[in-house]
């Protein structure tokens, strides 16, 4: 492991106890420049896993609580009128910064979510006539709870897209919930310092990029995708009947990148197929469209990307 990355890490524990996933999907959102859709009841310390990474790297980091009656304004900002001066002054809103905690994305309208993912992509917002760009890194951790869905906008598909990887976050284990109470009880929290700078961040997105991938395992990244559009092709028949539309080409983007920064993070220069294989799910299992026959048989997408993981042949 990267001494930078094992020194982040080592703070983000003081404060977090488990959630070894969350914690490594972020760290292959910044330096893959990507964006995190988190799925996972309240209370499991989402907030304060990004604080803690946002201290230790030194980040800008802002929340935002999504409602219904936010406005997209609301997130990029807007236009103030002054009457000293009798002209327009911008106030920027919270998307100016380098980490964004979009928390419970799903309760805002169609209209705010489009916003916030128009500056996801483009790194850019347009407040009346001037265009601003976000400074980097910049990576957006939206939260959804899967309980409610009372007074929910679910993502359109098209959307969910557009996020690197969707990490389902469960339960800590009993062993580390009872070290979390006796956390809180004796109030026993570190302070989180820090670790490391932007240039820091850059650098190491720099060794990501530098990280070998073999031809084979860039075919076998190719292969898991095509296998979830046409399963037949890959002796996966008995699936075709539940998949309704198979990945995007981001997800073979996303898990070449996602694959090469899981390596970086284990400290290897190179990637091998378990690379490949722990982070697929994260990279797909929300880019698969699944029809009604699969609900009604309780078929998820992680069963599928499993499947599709076992049947093919390792390169």
């Amino acid at each position: 492991m990267s001494n930078k990355v094992l020194a982040i890490k080592e703070e983000v524990k003081k404060i977090i106890v488990g959630q070894e996933e969350l914690i490594d999907a972020m760290l292959i959102g910044l330096l893959c420049e990507g964006h995190i859709l988190v799925e996972g009841v309240p209370g499991l310390a989402k907030t304060t896993a990004i604080n803690a990474i946002s201290k230790a790297l030194g980040l800008d980091f802002k929340r935002v609580q999504f409602t219904p009656d936010l406005l997209p304004s609301d997130i990029t900002g807007t236009e103030i009128y002054d009457p000293k001066n009798g002209d327009f002054k911008i106030k920027q809103g919270p998307i100016f910064t380098n980490l964004l905690l979009a928390d419970e994305i799903n309760r805002a309208p169609a209209k705010v979510q489009a916003a916030l993912l128009e500056v996801m992509q483009e790194r850019q917002v347009t407040i009346g006539d001037t265009t601003f760009k976000i400074d980097k890194p910049f990576l957006v951790l939206a939260t959804q709870n899967p309980v409610e869905q009372e007074g929910t906008y679910p993502l359109p598909e098209a959307q969910l897209d557009r996020f690197m990887l969707k990490v389902v976050v469960g339960y800590n284990s009993a062993k580390e919930e009872v070290q979390i109470v006796k956390r809180v009880a004796k109030k026993e929290f570190e302070e989180v310092a820090q670790v490391a700078s932007k240039e820091d961040i850059f650098a190491m997105q720099k060794e990501v990029e530098a990280v070998h991938m073999d031809d084979a395992l860039l075919e076998y990244i190719v292969s898991i995708i095509y296998a979830t559009r046409e399963p037949k092709e890959y002796g996966l028949g008995e699936l075709a009947e539940y998949i309704e539309f198979g990945a995007s080409p981001r997800a073979s983007i996303n898990l070449y990148k996602a694959a090469k920064a899981k390596a970086y993070i284990d400290g290897k220069d190179y990637v091998t197929p378990l690379d490949i294989a722990s982070v697929a799910s994260d990279v797909l299992r929300h880019r698969i469209i699944l029809n009604y026959k699969a609900q009604a048989a309780n078929i998820t997408t992680d069963e599928v990307i499993k499947k599709i993981l076992d049947t093919l042949p390792l390169p």
